[in-house]
């Protein structure tokens, strides 16, 4: 039985892999007697066993693609489309020539986060050609051939495969400095697909560049169970990451759209009447809730002339639960992004959260439905963590970029 371990090269064996494993690229790998038990067993027995046909031209198209970025999390919910989407508008706003691959099958957003609702993919002899936003913003997602928006993708494993496969080796991508590809949740099919293919499009075309990692969490305990398995999932497939990012880390409001109540209480005694000894505590609090929002604002005013005032509390936890899994596995923090009023209007009117021009942060709030609010509290945050990822995908090169 030693024979079937000396089988496999070291590489193909992962290293909580049970004795006598068959390797990760055998055609057993995860079906032979001494894969039962084994924690990898699911992700080797899905996976694609052998030469991959479609590598070749998977590799000839990524060639031409400098840095690829799946952005990931364990945890659906966490904002990992809005990441995707604004992380794509910024980099293109620095001059990138970007990409931005959506390969959340069930549940595509990226069309309506990038304003491309009701686009169609066309084709020509070069391949499927992808919608554009911008001259230097190149999108694609199957949110583009569903008949309508509320049409239900019901797909197996298999046939998803095949349409990533698809998108990697027939969407005409010309040049790209970043692909950014959002992925759906969890380390299932799409996640051994996407990683397997641009890994091996890379080993194919003499290491032209690989891709890396961006996860996303919220701060909450119930997110960062499963995006430490997320973290897991990269280290054992060999996927670096970059960093991770805190979505929703606070609550951030400018007061003048926030609303302030006066809350009185006020014992009500009827319904403990004849009650006996136990009246006083079966009494019923009511409250009195009186709208001092006016009133507030006023004093505000009053005492801040001049002053942009903004709301900040912490609505899951506080201590910063992404900084704690970091430092305990071993990853970079890229950065923390509030929960901005702003943020969510940009989504859902499928634009970027930053301003137009330099100096004009918010002028541009007036238009595309972001009428009112002044996107300003995840500006910062968002900017600093493009700059990281900027200067980790391009070494010393990106120091310069990432400072614009």
């Amino acid at each position: 039985m030693a024979s079937s371990a000396s089988a496999a090269p070291t590489g193909e064996v992962p290293d909580n892999a049970n004795q006598h494993c068959p390797g990760t690229a055998s055609d057993q790998a995860g079906k032979s007697a001494a894969c039962a038990g084994c924690p990898n067993q699911s992700i080797c027995a899905t996976a694609p066993k052998g030469p991959d046909p479609d590598l070749a031209a998977i590799a000839a198209r990524m060639s031409r693609v400098k840095h690829k970025l799946l952005v990931l999390s364990g945890k659906g919910g966490v904002g990992k489309s809005t990441v995707s989407a604004q992380l794509a508008f910024a980099l293109a706003r620095r001059g990138f020539e970007v990409g931005l691959l959506d390969i959340d099958i069930c549940g595509p957003s990226v069309p309506k986060m990038l304003g491309l609702e009701g686009q169609e993919i066309h084709s020509s002899g070069a391949g499927w050609s992808p919608v554009y936003v911008e001259d230097n913003l190149a999108v694609m997602s199957i949110g583009f051939m569903l008949p309508n928006p509320d049409e239900a993708v019901i797909w197996r494993g298999p046939r998803k495969n095949g349409l990533i496969k698809q998108f990697l080796k027939d969407v005409d991508w010309g040049e790209l400095d970043y692909l950014v590809v959002d992925a759906p949740p969890g380390t299932s099919d799409e996640h051994i697909t996407i990683t397997q293919c641009l890994q091996g499009a890379a080993l194919g075309d003499g290491g032209s560049g690989g891709a890396a990692a961006v996860i996303v969490t919220t701060p909450q305990d119930v997110a960062i169970i499963d995006v430490r398995k997320e973290v897991n999932f990269c280290r054992k497939v060999g996927l670096p990451v970059l960093g991770v990012v805190e979505n929703m880390a606070g609550l951030v409001l400018p007061v003048e759209r926030a609303a302030f109540s006066a809350v009185r209480s006020k014992r009500d005694g009827a319904a403990g009447a004849g009650a006996g000894a136990g009246a006083a505590e079966a009494a019923v609090e009511e409250e009195e809730e009186e709208d001092v929002t006016a009133a507030v604002l006023a004093l505000l005013a009053e005492r801040f002339p001049g002053a942009q005032l903004r709301l900040r509390a912490e609505v899951f936890r506080e201590g910063g639960g992404a900084a704690r899994m970091c430092a305990d596995m071993g990853v970079p923090l890229l950065g923390r992004l509030p929960l901005d009023p702003g943020l969510g209007a940009a989504a859902d009117a499928g634009r970027s959260v930053l301003p137009e021009a330099a100096g004009a942060a918010g002028a541009d709030a007036v238009k595309g439905g972001l009428e009112g609010v002044a996107p300003q509290a995840c500006i910062a945050p968002l900017m600093a963590i493009v700059g990281k990822v900027v200067e980790q995908t391009t070494g010393a090169d990106g120091k310069a970029a990432a400072a614009k």
